[in-house]
């Protein structure tokens, strides 16, 4: 985890990276020569077994080369099957939504809280279950015993109502699938759904997928790419009419235009008319292949994701650190 991080770095305070022992690793702390030798010492770690937690300050330029120039601290800890229960309860904490969370040493491990309540404290971390305790890492990797922090929680999943399973909405959900987006995957249609999809995506069998508009979080982008013109229209008007901060329609020049006419019979206000993203994705993406399609609309909602309540949040650049003693947020 980057504990810290001070001037220009490649990822912020918070980013995180798992390693396996089979050399495995999800996530990224920012890539080159800072994750490299990181992994390095990750793997250093787990040959070891579990263990004390180890703080590595490493200033990007003087210390590996790197031109970006800041400074980061990163802190390594190991788990086994012990913190199972640990984990899940701060990966329950992390989908709960976007703050802070109060981190410190204690023998030796890290402990985290939020409020007045300890997460993630499991079996083992009393330092009284422990049998084969590793040797201790090196005097330059030891981690101060009174020392406590604050991570950044990562922000909810933006919702994304996706109506559609043809052959671009099943790109665009697999496009959607590593990013910061909870997918609701609407469509009428019986077997329309593969049978195995992403972890962030919940497939919505309906007869009626335009009602589904009125069940949305108010807060939801909205995809439109069904097998019907008819109903492109209804459920794009619907979602129109409720004012999401973003409703996307696949289709040309032409259809937005029929369109618009049959808006403004149906009373919509212009301003929702003119609100409407048609022709979707990126301009100057020219491409129809549904990969290529899936990939402009990605980086469309990334954008507006990035410009909602969700993106313009400032993350924090630097982990403060807290009195030793305090608790809470």
């Amino acid at each position: 985890t980057v504990q810290n991080a001070q001037g220009s770095t490649p990822r912020e305070a918070g980013a995180r990276m798992v390693v396996r022992p089979d050399g495995a690793f999800h996530g990224t702390i920012g890539g080159g020569q800072l994750e490299w030798q990181m992994l390095g010492l990750a793997r250093e770690a787990l040959a070891q077994g579990r263990g004390p937690a180890r703080f590595v300050d490493q200033a990007l330029g003087p210390d590996l080369g790197q031109c970006c120039g800041g400074r980061v601290t990163v802190l390594i800890k190991t788990f086994d099957r012990r913190d199972v229960a640990a984990l899940q309860d701060l990966a329950r904490v992390e989908r709960e939504g976007a703050g802070e969370i109060e981190a410190f040493v204690e023998e030796g491990r890290v402990r985290r809280r939020k409020g007045k309540g300890e997460v993630g404290r499991g079996a083992g971390d009393d330092g009284t279950s422990t049998p084969d305790a590793p040797r201790p890492p090196p005097p330059e990797h030891r981690s101060p015993s009174r020392m406590r922090w604050r991570e950044p929680l990562a922000d909810p999943l933006t919702p994304v109502a996706l109506f559609g399973a043809g052959h671009v909405g099943r790109a665009l959900v697999l496009a959607l699938a590593p990013l910061p987006f909870a997918v609701r995957w609407i469509d009428s249609r019986e077997n329309a759904f593969p049978q195995h999809v992403p972890g962030n995506v919940t497939p919505v069998p309906i007869n009626d997928p335009e009602a589904e508009t009125a069940r949305l979080a108010a807060d939801s982008l909205v995809v439109v790419m069904t097998h019907e013109h008819a109903l492109d229209l209804a459920i794009t008007a619907a979602a129109l009419a409720r004012g999401f901060p973003f409703v996307g329609l696949i289709g040309s020049h032409t259809k937005r235009a029929r369109f618009e006419r049959r808006f403004r019979e149906l009373g919509l206000p212009e301003e929702r008319i003119r609100a409407l993203a048609c022709p979707i994705g990126l301009t100057g993406i020219a491409g129809k292949e549904p990969a290529i399609i899936a990939a402009s609309v990605v980086a469309q909602l990334l954008a507006v994701r990035e410009n909602s309540a969700f993106g313009s949040r400032e993350r924090p650049s630097v982990v403060t650190p807290a009195r030793a003693g305090r608790s809470g947020r």
